[in-house]
């Protein structure tokens, strides 16, 4: 049985792996291998390694985690489940859990980090999903500066599309808004686009033009396209969290600006879920969180869990010497 299981090798579930390992653990981290930013050039905002590909600050991150005796391997988790427990006395009893695995692996733990992130849910628009991450984009802070100056759309699907349409207004001064499905802005919302020179434009969107494997713009129904360089969107962060049903942990909805974003596990300030002996760190349970805020989190559940296993290995160490 291992200390700890981490489920995700993202920047989070590794984060959370290397201060387990340096504590000593035994711990085994399964990973996916798909993580949300794959698609991206590279990382940003992450001190010290700003612009580094994904691919390339998560291999570092597994080696580390070797170096100090932890086990990564790929594979994606079904379920998760207490073991039963025992008719020892309540002193004594300890949470463990089974962590099963597509193939019919499984593996015993007597914690578990999960760090499995989240699925973006695209608007269904033809051409969208091929360029996500790349010209297609959500986040400002991601990848504002990496389209600075250019032409940028706004595809509006909800009322969170002006508000993206005035963020990404600070990196060029060349912002469309189409508003596509999304609803009519108010009156004061017209105001701030016209005061900002954003420009909008009315109709449904068909698909995305591209050429040269290049985002070149935004066709409309009817065929009139309008030249672009870049399209945000609002994607919808689905938690991926299904095989902690058997615990009993579900996802909820999360709200941001009143705007329903996605699902997530809830957790308290350090990641403890409400089932003894779980905790969740990075988007699975704060869908907005960026890479280093979330490798942050990963280290905030890791030290709580290290604690909690000392905790739990001294209630033992004493019954065993009252015995």
């Amino acid at each position: 049985m291992y200390d700890v299981i981490v489920v995700g090798g993202g920047a989070a579930g590794l984060s959370g792996a290397l201060a387990l390992g340096r504590a000593r653990r035994s711990l085994l981290v399964i990973d996916q291998g798909d993580p949300r930013n794959a698609p991206a050039e590279g990382v940003h905002n992450y001190l010290s390694r700003d612009g580094v590909a994904p691919h390339e600050l998560y291999a570092i991150g597994r080696e580390e985690i070797t170096g100090y005796g932890g086990e990564v391997i790929d594979g994606t988790v079904v379920s998760a489940t207490a073991l039963p427990t025992t008719d020892t006395p309540v002193e004594v009893q300890v949470p463990g859990f089974v962590v099963a695995l597509e193939g019919g692996w499984s593996f015993e733990a007597r914690r578990l980090l999960v760090a499995a992130g989240v699925t973006d849910q695209l608007p269904e628009v033809p051409g969208l999903a091929e360029r996500f991450g790349r010209d297609v984009l959500h986040c400002p802070y991601c990848h504002g500066w990496e389209v600075r100056d250019q032409a940028i759309g706004v595809l509006q699907t909800g009322p969170m599309a002006i508000h993206q349409a005035l963020l990404f207004r600070q990196w060029s001064d060349d912002i469309t808004l189409f508003l596509h499905e999304g609803p009519e802005p108010t009156d004061d919302e017209w105001e701030e686009l016209a005061a900002r020179g954003i420009s909008v434009v009315q109709g449904e969107v068909d698909a995305v033009e591209t050429e040269d494997d290049r985002l070149t713009g935004v066709r409309l129904k009817g065929g009139k396209v309008i030249a672009r360089q870049a399209l945000v969107v609002q994607t919808y962060l689905q938690a991926r969290a299904d095989f902690l049903d058997t615990l009993g942990l579900k996802a909820v909805d999360r709200e941001a600006r009143g705007v329903r974003i996605g699902t997530a596990i809830e957790s308290d300030p350090t990641g403890a879920t409400n089932v003894p002996g779980v905790w969740v760190a990075g988007n699975v349970t704060d869908p907005m969180s960026q890479v280093i805020s979330s490798a942050a989190a990963g280290l905030t559940a890791a030290v709580t869990i290290n604690a909690d296993l000392i905790a739990e290995e001294t209630r033992l160490a004493v019954a065993a010497r009252r015995r």
